[in-house]
């Protein structure tokens, strides 16, 4: 049996690849990157509408970004 937060990582895992999928189906949309990330935010915002200030989810946006940023410095920048 899963422990608690095994599962919360497999249910992060099941919506990243989601989310994976999405990015796909966006590129295919656009090929503007600007246009997917502005989206991306945009879906991010509307997460949480009506339920957090606008203040709030910029920081917890922010806040992720200072999370994930390490883990992608490492790897060298893709060209595509």
């Amino acid at each position: 049996m899963a422990t608690p937060t095994d599962e919360n990582f497999q249910n992060y895992k099941k919506a990243e690849k989601k989310a994976l999928e999405l990015l796909a189906a966006m590129k295919a949309a656009s090929a503007r990157k600007v246009d997917i990330e502005l989206a991306l935010l945009v879906a991010i915002f509307e997460l949480h509408k009506g339920s957090l200030p606008a203040a709030t989810i910029t920081a917890i946006v922010q806040g992720h970004l200072k999370q994930l940023s390490p883990h992608y410095a490492e790897k060298a920048p893709r060209t595509n």
